[in-house]
Protein backbone atom coordinates (compact mmCIF):
# COMPACT_ATOMS: atom_id res chain seq x y z
CA UNK A 1 0.00 0.00 0.00
CA UNK A 2 2.87 1.95 0.88
CA UNK A 3 4.41 1.77 -2.37
CA UNK A 4 0.82 2.71 -3.92
CA UNK A 5 1.24 6.06 -1.93
CA UNK A 6 4.96 6.87 -2.95
CA UNK A 7 3.94 6.05 -7.13
CA UNK A 8 0.56 8.26 -7.12
CA UNK A 9 3.00 11.50 -5.38
CA UNK A 10 5.49 10.61 -7.92
CA UNK A 11 3.37 11.11 -10.36
CA UNK A 12 1.23 14.27 -9.07
CA UNK A 13 5.05 15.81 -8.55
CA UNK A 14 5.80 15.23 -12.35
CA UNK A 15 2.45 16.48 -13.17
CA UNK A 16 3.17 19.76 -11.45
CA UNK A 17 6.74 20.05 -12.47
CA UNK A 18 5.58 19.47 -16.37
CA UNK A 19 2.66 22.26 -16.16
CA UNK A 20 5.24 24.61 -14.95
CA UNK A 21 7.76 24.31 -17.68
CA UNK A 22 4.83 24.25 -19.62
CA UNK A 23 3.62 27.89 -18.37
CA UNK A 24 7.22 29.35 -18.31
CA UNK A 25 7.23 27.83 -22.44
CA UNK A 26 4.38 30.26 -22.64
CA UNK A 27 6.16 33.11 -21.78
CA UNK A 28 4.98 33.23 -18.37
CA UNK A 29 1.85 35.25 -19.74
CA UNK A 30 4.18 37.41 -22.21
CA UNK A 31 2.64 38.65 -25.73
CA UNK A 32 2.62 35.73 -28.18
CA UNK A 33 5.11 37.48 -30.81
CA UNK A 34 4.27 34.67 -33.49
CA UNK A 35 1.81 36.76 -34.72
CA UNK A 36 2.36 38.81 -37.87
CA UNK A 37 -0.81 41.03 -39.00
CA UNK A 38 -3.26 40.76 -41.86
CA UNK A 39 -1.18 42.03 -44.96
CA UNK A 40 -3.97 42.83 -47.28
CA UNK A 41 -7.95 43.86 -47.35
CA UNK A 42 -9.62 41.93 -50.25
CA UNK A 43 -13.61 42.79 -50.25
CA UNK A 44 -14.94 45.35 -50.81
CA UNK A 45 -12.30 46.84 -52.93
CA UNK A 46 -10.60 50.58 -51.40
CA UNK A 47 -13.26 53.26 -52.17
CA UNK A 48 -16.26 51.37 -53.46
CA UNK A 49 -19.44 53.09 -53.22
CA UNK A 50 -22.41 51.36 -51.57
CA UNK A 51 -25.96 52.21 -51.39
CA UNK A 52 -27.62 50.92 -48.77
CA UNK A 53 -30.53 49.72 -48.68
CA UNK A 54 -33.71 48.53 -46.28
CA UNK A 55 -34.41 45.42 -46.96
CA UNK A 56 -33.39 42.94 -44.20
CA UNK A 57 -31.53 40.27 -46.24
CA UNK A 58 -29.40 43.25 -48.04
CA UNK A 59 -25.54 43.24 -46.98
CA UNK A 60 -22.14 43.70 -47.32
CA UNK A 61 -19.31 41.01 -47.44
CA UNK A 62 -15.90 42.22 -46.14
CA UNK A 63 -12.59 39.77 -46.56
CA UNK A 64 -9.09 39.83 -45.74
CA UNK A 65 -5.89 37.81 -45.90
CA UNK A 66 -4.92 35.42 -43.09
CA UNK A 67 -2.25 36.44 -40.63
CA UNK A 68 0.62 34.29 -40.51
CA UNK A 69 1.40 32.52 -37.18
CA UNK A 70 4.94 30.89 -37.04
CA UNK A 71 4.46 27.32 -35.75
CA UNK A 72 0.63 27.58 -37.18
CA UNK A 73 -2.34 27.54 -35.59
CA UNK A 74 -5.45 30.17 -36.15
CA UNK A 75 -5.78 34.03 -35.24
CA UNK A 76 -8.56 35.54 -34.16
CA UNK A 77 -10.14 38.70 -36.11
CA UNK A 78 -12.03 41.61 -35.70
CA UNK A 79 -13.34 44.13 -38.65
CA UNK A 80 -12.54 47.72 -37.11
CA UNK A 81 -14.38 50.71 -38.49
CA UNK A 82 -13.83 54.34 -38.05
CA UNK A 83 -14.18 57.93 -39.35
CA UNK A 84 -12.56 58.80 -42.55
CA UNK A 85 -9.58 60.57 -40.67
CA UNK A 86 -9.59 58.35 -37.83
CA UNK A 87 -6.68 56.28 -37.22
CA UNK A 88 -8.20 53.15 -35.01
CA UNK A 89 -6.71 54.27 -31.82
CA UNK A 90 -10.32 54.12 -30.58
CA UNK A 91 -12.43 52.70 -33.60
CA UNK A 92 -15.99 53.63 -33.40
CA UNK A 93 -17.58 50.14 -34.17
CA UNK A 94 -15.51 46.73 -33.55
CA UNK A 95 -17.28 43.39 -34.52
CA UNK A 96 -16.01 39.50 -34.64
CA UNK A 97 -15.85 37.82 -38.11
CA UNK A 98 -17.47 35.04 -38.66
CA UNK A 99 -17.41 31.50 -36.73
CA UNK A 100 -16.74 33.20 -33.63
CA UNK A 101 -14.00 34.97 -35.36
CA UNK A 102 -11.72 32.21 -36.45
CA UNK A 103 -13.16 32.94 -40.10
CA UNK A 104 -11.14 35.60 -42.10
CA UNK A 105 -14.52 37.09 -43.65
CA UNK A 106 -17.99 38.89 -42.32
CA UNK A 107 -21.21 40.07 -43.85
CA UNK A 108 -22.59 42.84 -42.09
CA UNK A 109 -26.22 44.14 -43.14
CA UNK A 110 -27.04 47.49 -44.44
CA UNK A 111 -28.87 47.93 -41.07
CA UNK A 112 -25.58 47.60 -39.33
CA UNK A 113 -23.50 49.77 -41.71
CA UNK A 114 -26.39 52.86 -41.58
CA UNK A 115 -25.54 52.47 -37.79
CA UNK A 116 -22.23 52.66 -38.13
CA UNK A 117 -22.62 55.62 -40.36
CA UNK A 118 -24.98 57.56 -38.54
CA UNK A 119 -21.87 56.81 -35.20
CA UNK A 120 -19.38 58.57 -37.90
CA UNK A 121 -21.71 61.67 -38.18
CA UNK A 122 -23.16 60.99 -41.75
CA UNK A 123 -26.78 61.98 -41.80
CA UNK A 124 -29.40 59.79 -43.16
CA UNK A 125 -29.95 60.15 -47.05
CA UNK A 126 -26.40 61.62 -47.20
CA UNK A 127 -22.86 60.28 -48.31
CA UNK A 128 -19.86 59.67 -46.84
CA UNK A 129 -16.74 58.07 -46.21
CA UNK A 130 -15.77 55.10 -43.17
CA UNK A 131 -12.70 53.49 -43.14
CA UNK A 132 -12.21 50.04 -42.36
CA UNK A 133 -9.78 47.78 -40.96
CA UNK A 134 -8.91 44.35 -39.41
CA UNK A 135 -7.51 43.05 -35.98
CA UNK A 136 -6.08 39.79 -35.75
CA UNK A 137 -4.75 38.24 -32.04
CA UNK A 138 -3.47 35.18 -30.80
CA UNK A 139 -2.79 34.89 -26.94
CA UNK A 140 -2.48 38.66 -25.27
CA UNK A 141 -1.02 39.92 -28.81
CA UNK A 142 -3.58 41.68 -31.10
CA UNK A 143 -2.03 43.28 -34.05
CA UNK A 144 -3.83 46.25 -36.84
CA UNK A 145 -3.81 45.06 -40.64
CA UNK A 146 -1.45 46.77 -42.35
CA UNK A 147 -3.46 48.46 -44.44
CA UNK A 148 -6.74 50.17 -44.49
CA UNK A 149 -9.55 50.51 -47.19
CA UNK A 150 -11.42 53.51 -47.78
CA UNK A 151 -15.78 52.73 -48.11
CA UNK A 152 -18.41 55.25 -49.53
CA UNK A 153 -21.66 54.79 -47.76
CA UNK A 154 -25.14 56.51 -48.56
CA UNK A 155 -27.26 56.54 -45.95
CA UNK A 156 -30.79 55.07 -45.43
CA UNK A 157 -33.47 57.64 -45.33
CA UNK A 158 -34.09 57.06 -42.08
CA UNK A 159 -34.22 59.59 -39.42
CA UNK A 160 -31.53 61.55 -36.73
CA UNK A 161 -31.78 59.33 -33.62
CA UNK A 162 -32.91 62.99 -31.82
CA UNK A 163 -36.21 63.06 -33.84
CA UNK A 164 -36.66 58.94 -33.64
CA UNK A 165 -40.38 58.82 -31.43
CA UNK A 166 -40.28 56.89 -27.95
CA UNK A 167 -44.03 55.86 -28.64
CA UNK A 168 -45.96 55.82 -31.39
CA UNK A 169 -49.84 55.82 -32.18
CA UNK A 170 -52.13 55.77 -35.48
CA UNK A 171 -54.72 57.87 -35.49
CA UNK A 172 -57.29 59.96 -37.80
CA UNK A 173 -60.55 59.45 -39.42
CA UNK A 174 -59.23 55.65 -40.88
CA UNK A 175 -58.19 54.57 -37.65
CA UNK A 176 -59.81 52.40 -35.04
CA UNK A 177 -60.14 55.38 -32.67
CA UNK A 178 -61.12 58.41 -35.47
CA UNK A 179 -59.30 61.66 -35.69
CA UNK A 180 -59.84 61.37 -31.15
CA UNK A 181 -56.68 61.50 -30.04
CA UNK A 182 -57.24 60.25 -27.13
CA UNK A 183 -58.34 56.86 -28.77
CA UNK A 184 -55.47 56.31 -30.82
CA UNK A 185 -54.14 52.86 -30.88
CA UNK A 186 -50.59 52.43 -29.63
CA UNK A 187 -48.16 50.85 -31.65
CA UNK A 188 -45.99 47.86 -30.16
CA UNK A 189 -42.07 49.42 -29.88
CA UNK A 190 -40.08 45.93 -31.04
CA UNK A 191 -36.44 47.37 -30.96
CA UNK A 192 -35.44 50.87 -30.96
CA UNK A 193 -36.89 53.22 -33.29
CA UNK A 194 -38.83 50.36 -35.00
CA UNK A 195 -42.90 49.79 -34.15
CA UNK A 196 -45.73 47.60 -35.73
CA UNK A 197 -49.05 47.20 -35.01
CA UNK A 198 -52.29 44.96 -36.25
CA UNK A 199 -55.17 47.56 -36.25
CA UNK A 200 -58.20 48.17 -38.84
CA UNK A 201 -58.53 50.96 -41.07
CA UNK A 202 -61.51 52.49 -43.33
CA UNK A 203 -60.64 53.15 -46.80
CA UNK A 204 -59.93 56.08 -48.75
CA UNK A 205 -60.19 57.99 -45.25
CA UNK A 206 -56.87 59.37 -43.71
CA UNK A 207 -54.36 57.81 -41.14
CA UNK A 208 -51.23 58.48 -39.91
CA UNK A 209 -48.82 58.47 -36.51
CA UNK A 210 -48.17 60.62 -33.73
CA UNK A 211 -45.73 60.04 -30.92
CA UNK A 212 -47.95 61.11 -28.25
CA UNK A 213 -52.02 61.18 -27.21
CA UNK A 214 -51.81 64.49 -26.10
CA UNK A 215 -51.27 68.05 -26.95
CA UNK A 216 -49.67 68.64 -30.41
CA UNK A 217 -47.65 65.70 -31.22
CA UNK A 218 -45.22 65.02 -34.23
CA UNK A 219 -47.13 63.32 -36.98
CA UNK A 220 -45.82 60.97 -39.51
CA UNK A 221 -46.94 58.93 -42.47
CA UNK A 222 -45.66 56.78 -45.08
CA UNK A 223 -45.55 56.64 -48.75
CA UNK A 224 -44.20 54.07 -51.43
CA UNK A 225 -42.53 52.20 -48.52
CA UNK A 226 -40.71 55.04 -46.82
CA UNK A 227 -41.59 56.90 -43.41
CA UNK A 228 -42.34 60.89 -43.69
CA UNK A 229 -42.65 63.37 -41.20
CA UNK A 230 -46.11 64.63 -41.13
CA UNK A 231 -48.59 63.66 -44.00
CA UNK A 232 -51.06 61.25 -44.11
CA UNK A 233 -51.57 57.67 -45.59
CA UNK A 234 -54.71 55.84 -47.22
CA UNK A 235 -55.65 52.28 -47.78
CA UNK A 236 -57.92 51.16 -50.78
CA UNK A 237 -60.15 48.41 -49.03
CA UNK A 238 -61.59 47.82 -45.42
CA UNK A 239 -59.82 45.79 -43.41
CA UNK A 240 -57.35 44.66 -40.50
CA UNK A 241 -53.42 45.51 -41.71
CA UNK A 242 -49.85 45.27 -39.88
CA UNK A 243 -48.14 48.08 -39.89
CA UNK A 244 -44.30 48.39 -39.51
CA UNK A 245 -41.95 51.81 -39.31
CA UNK A 246 -38.42 51.65 -38.70
CA UNK A 247 -37.07 54.90 -38.22
CA UNK A 248 -33.51 53.97 -38.36
CA UNK A 249 -33.80 52.73 -42.08
CA UNK A 250 -36.88 55.38 -43.20
CA UNK A 251 -39.00 51.80 -44.10
CA UNK A 252 -42.66 50.80 -44.00
CA UNK A 253 -44.38 47.90 -44.84
CA UNK A 254 -48.18 47.38 -44.81
CA UNK A 255 -49.85 44.02 -45.00
CA UNK A 256 -53.64 43.10 -45.30
CA UNK A 257 -54.33 40.36 -42.58
CA UNK A 258 -57.20 38.40 -44.50
CA UNK A 259 -57.80 36.56 -41.63
CA UNK A 260 -56.13 34.51 -38.43
CA UNK A 261 -57.23 30.57 -38.35
CA UNK A 262 -56.89 28.18 -35.90
CA UNK A 263 -54.86 25.16 -37.05
CA UNK A 264 -55.09 21.70 -35.71
CA UNK A 265 -51.76 19.84 -36.58
CA UNK A 266 -53.47 16.03 -36.10
CA UNK A 267 -55.84 16.95 -39.63
CA UNK A 268 -52.93 19.94 -41.08
CA UNK A 269 -55.80 22.13 -41.76
CA UNK A 270 -56.88 25.48 -40.34
CA UNK A 271 -60.47 24.76 -38.45
CA UNK A 272 -61.98 28.21 -38.16
CA UNK A 273 -61.51 31.62 -38.31
CA UNK A 274 -60.58 34.38 -35.08
CA UNK A 275 -62.42 37.07 -35.92
CA UNK A 276 -60.79 40.83 -35.51
CA UNK A 277 -62.39 42.58 -32.31
CA UNK A 278 -60.31 45.71 -32.14
CA UNK A 279 -56.87 47.01 -30.67
CA UNK A 280 -55.28 44.03 -32.09
CA UNK A 281 -57.71 41.31 -30.52
CA UNK A 282 -58.84 38.30 -32.44
CA UNK A 283 -61.13 36.12 -30.97
CA UNK A 284 -64.05 33.03 -31.75
CA UNK A 285 -65.54 30.55 -29.43
CA UNK A 286 -65.31 27.31 -30.72
CA UNK A 287 -65.43 23.78 -29.99
CA UNK A 288 -62.62 21.27 -31.05
CA UNK A 289 -62.50 17.59 -31.03
CA UNK A 290 -58.90 15.59 -30.69
CA UNK A 291 -57.57 13.30 -32.67
CA UNK A 292 -57.53 9.53 -31.33
CA UNK A 293 -54.26 7.85 -32.24
CA UNK A 294 -53.16 4.88 -31.35
CA UNK A 295 -51.06 6.37 -28.53
CA UNK A 296 -53.77 8.50 -27.26
CA UNK A 297 -55.94 11.66 -28.07
CA UNK A 298 -53.86 14.37 -30.29
CA UNK A 299 -54.38 18.09 -29.01
CA UNK A 300 -51.70 20.04 -30.98
CA UNK A 301 -52.26 23.50 -31.89
CA UNK A 302 -51.24 26.66 -33.87
CA UNK A 303 -52.62 29.74 -35.41
CA UNK A 304 -52.68 30.67 -39.16
CA UNK A 305 -52.34 33.69 -40.56
CA UNK A 306 -53.37 35.27 -44.15
CA UNK A 307 -51.72 38.22 -45.42
CA UNK A 308 -51.31 39.73 -48.40
CA UNK A 309 -48.39 42.17 -48.32
CA UNK A 310 -47.49 45.74 -49.56
CA UNK A 311 -50.71 46.01 -52.04
CA UNK A 312 -49.67 42.41 -53.69
CA UNK A 313 -52.88 40.38 -54.69
CA UNK A 314 -50.97 37.13 -53.88
CA UNK A 315 -52.39 35.82 -50.35
CA UNK A 316 -49.34 34.18 -48.57
CA UNK A 317 -49.29 32.50 -45.20
CA UNK A 318 -47.19 32.21 -42.02
CA UNK A 319 -48.16 30.76 -38.71
CA UNK A 320 -48.02 32.28 -35.10
CA UNK A 321 -46.11 29.63 -32.76
CA UNK A 322 -44.46 29.28 -29.58
CA UNK A 323 -41.97 31.66 -28.72
CA UNK A 324 -40.95 29.10 -26.16
CA UNK A 325 -40.80 25.77 -27.39
CA UNK A 326 -42.92 23.17 -25.66
CA UNK A 327 -44.37 19.63 -25.72
CA UNK A 328 -46.55 19.36 -22.14
CA UNK A 329 -50.30 20.60 -22.09
CA UNK A 330 -50.42 23.59 -19.92
CA UNK A 331 -51.66 23.47 -16.25
CA UNK A 332 -52.63 25.52 -12.55
CA UNK A 333 -48.91 25.97 -12.38
CA UNK A 334 -47.95 26.93 -16.41
CA UNK A 335 -46.23 30.63 -16.59
CA UNK A 336 -47.82 32.90 -18.96
CA UNK A 337 -45.27 32.44 -21.09
CA UNK A 338 -46.65 29.07 -22.38
CA UNK A 339 -48.66 30.95 -24.52
CA UNK A 340 -46.05 33.64 -25.98
CA UNK A 341 -46.26 33.68 -29.63
CA UNK A 342 -43.94 34.13 -32.34
CA UNK A 343 -44.38 34.79 -36.02
CA UNK A 344 -42.35 32.05 -38.09
CA UNK A 345 -43.19 29.63 -41.92
CA UNK A 346 -45.71 27.34 -41.39
CA UNK A 347 -45.07 24.03 -41.14
CA UNK A 348 -47.31 21.08 -39.74
CA UNK A 349 -45.99 19.77 -36.21
CA UNK A 350 -43.23 22.43 -35.30
CA UNK A 351 -43.87 25.33 -32.38
CA UNK A 352 -46.85 23.57 -31.75
CA UNK A 353 -48.58 23.67 -28.12
CA UNK A 354 -51.29 21.19 -26.44
CA UNK A 355 -54.95 21.94 -25.92
CA UNK A 356 -55.63 20.75 -21.87
CA UNK A 357 -57.97 17.92 -22.01
CA UNK A 358 -61.04 19.46 -20.67
CA UNK A 359 -61.38 21.24 -24.37
CA UNK A 360 -62.05 17.71 -25.78
CA UNK A 361 -65.61 18.02 -27.48
CA UNK A 362 -66.26 21.14 -25.20
CA UNK A 363 -66.29 25.23 -26.61
CA UNK A 364 -64.04 27.25 -25.22
CA UNK A 365 -63.01 30.87 -25.80
CA UNK A 366 -59.67 31.21 -28.08
CA UNK A 367 -57.87 34.73 -27.71
CA UNK A 368 -55.04 36.28 -29.19
CA UNK A 369 -53.42 39.48 -28.14
CA UNK A 370 -51.02 41.06 -30.66
CA UNK A 371 -50.74 44.78 -28.30
CA UNK A 372 -48.11 46.94 -27.38
CA UNK A 373 -47.84 46.96 -23.86
CA UNK A 374 -47.37 43.02 -23.62
CA UNK A 375 -46.02 39.96 -25.15
CA UNK A 376 -47.53 38.86 -28.24
CA UNK A 377 -49.54 35.89 -26.78
CA UNK A 378 -53.25 34.04 -26.66
CA UNK A 379 -55.02 32.33 -24.06
CA UNK A 380 -58.00 29.42 -24.39
CA UNK A 381 -60.33 29.92 -21.67
CA UNK A 382 -63.98 28.32 -20.32
CA UNK A 383 -66.75 30.45 -22.28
Amino acid sequence: MKQIYKSLFKLSFITIITLLFAGCNDNMGEPDNSLTNVKGLTEPLDGKEVTLQPAASASEYFEWEHAVIQGGGPAIYQIAFDKSDGDFSNPLYLVSSNNNGFTNSVALTHKQLNKIAGMAGINPSATGILKWTVFSSKGTNMLKAATENRISITRLAGFPEEDIPIDLFVTGAASEGGSDLSKAHKMKAVSGGEFEVYTYLKADEPYYFVDSKTGTPKSFSFTDGLVKSEGQSTVSSDGVYRITLDFNTGAATIAEITRIGFFFSPDNKTLFDLPYQGYGVFQATETVIFKQEGWGRDQRYKFRIFLKENGSSDESEMEWGTLNQTDSSPDASSPESYYYLRLINPTQWDNKWKLKSEFDGNPAVYTIYLQADQPYTHSVEAP
